[in-house]
């Protein structure tokens, strides 16, 4: 456990009184916009620390999937969160609900980075949700986006087309997959089917990202997943906010559907369950919203936004499998190749229908 000494230029908010410890806290390390993530506790009270990092040159740190830039219209631009704190855009959903917690302090370092400070929150993590806690999220999400659908801020900082930046140079730009692996007797966990249509939807990825991007635009959050949720006293609580800015109508519930179980915290088994709820419940929030669109097309938007964003995921997990070389992520609880792929053939199954979908 570091002590407060070992995290250089901090300067503590006088409200936590005097640091009694320091916790570093689950976080995608291998962001390069992410200094690092801690729970730092006082006499007086607890509090999360958060610090931005601005790109060093010369200098890379973090994967080469989640490099950032200086540029406010990069998908990863390091100081997009702190801007978002700034401006208040984080409690664009309180009218529906979906609230951020508070900055306790937003400062500016020595060494180029960002310090933010937010209170330490207890509750109940997304992780642990039931179906139906879920399915209400998703409707208040809906009911939010739908009092920003054509109406996304004009703001530099916000992000823009961010799904096809981030196919383009996230995760899925490192994938390279050998035709050969949706042969492999590893691969005979997902039925041949689907093993077909997902190698059709990575080969015509940008044909169904570019179907993604053409739909209503509203203000989306692009991160939203059970980990960066917390049920608490004052509500429903939406955390990271590093990726706000225009998305499509559906863009975030596809996330939150697929990411409810891709890293092992909640039963694939429930992925059906989860996929039908929140699809409608989104549905019912945009109409309550106001929303005057068909529910088929959102449908359908949900879909194809859910098979662009993770087209790489079925390669990416295959091609681990196949070359021995599976290893976990920071979030998933998979150790083993064989168990992952098995484990993996639900949601396989979801991407393989959402490219149906989405005509591939």
């Amino acid at each position: 456990m570091p002590t407060i000494d070992e995290l250089p230029g901090v300067l503590v908010p006088e409200s936590l009184g005097a640091v009694i410890g320091v916790t570093e806290l689950l976080h995608n390390a291998g962001n390069a916009a992410t200094g690092g993530v801690w729970r730092v506790d006082g006499t007086a009270g607890s509090a999360v620390l958060k610090i931005a990092r601005p790109p060093l040159a010369n200098q890379p740190v973090g994967s080469p999937s989640w490099q950032t830039s200086t540029d406010p219209a990069h998908w990863n631009f390091w100081k997009r969160e702190v801007e978002a704190y700034r401006g208040g855009i984080t409690q664009a959903y309180a009218e529906a609900g979906i609230v951020a917690p508070e900055p306790l302090r937003i400062a500016d370092r020595d060494d180029g980075g960002v310090e933010v400070w937010l209170p330490f929150l207890t509750g109940t993590p997304g992780m642990q949700w039931p179906v139906p806690r879920l399915a209400e999220f998703a409707y208040r999400l809906g009911l939010a986006q739908a009092r920003w659908a054509g109406r996304v801020p004009d703001l530099p900082w916000l992000s823009r087309g961010w799904l096809a930046q981030y196919v383009a140079h996230g995760p899925a730009a490192r994938q390279s997959p050998d035709l050969a692996i949706w042969c492999d007797p590893l691969a005979e966990a997902w039925p041949a089917a689907d093993r077909a249509t997902l190698a059709d939807l990575w080969a015509h990825r940008d044909r169904v990202v570019a179907a993604a991007e053409a739909g209503p635009r509203t203000l989306c959050h692009l991160d939203v997943w059970p980990n960066n949720l917390i049920d608490g006293d004052a509500g429903m609580m939406l955390l990271d906010w590093a990726f706000v800015g225009s998305g499509g109508i559906g863009e975030d519930v596809a996330n939150l559907i697929v990411d409810s179980v891709a890293d092992g915290w909640i039963a694939t088994s429930l992925l059906p369950e989860i996929t039908s709820s929140c699809t409608e419940r989104y549905v019912d929030g945009l109409r309550d919203g106001g929303w005057t669109g068909s529910p088929a097309a959102v449908r359908t938007a949900i879909a194809i936004a859910g098979a662009a964003k993770y087209c790489w995921l079925s390669p990416a997990a295959l091609t681990a499998a196949v070359r021995a070389s599976y290893r976990s992520s920071g979030y998933g609880r998979d150790r083993d190749p064989a168990a992952a792929m098995a484990r993996l053939s639900t949601v396989a199954g979801l991407l393989a229908h959402w490219a149906r979908l989405a005509g591939i």
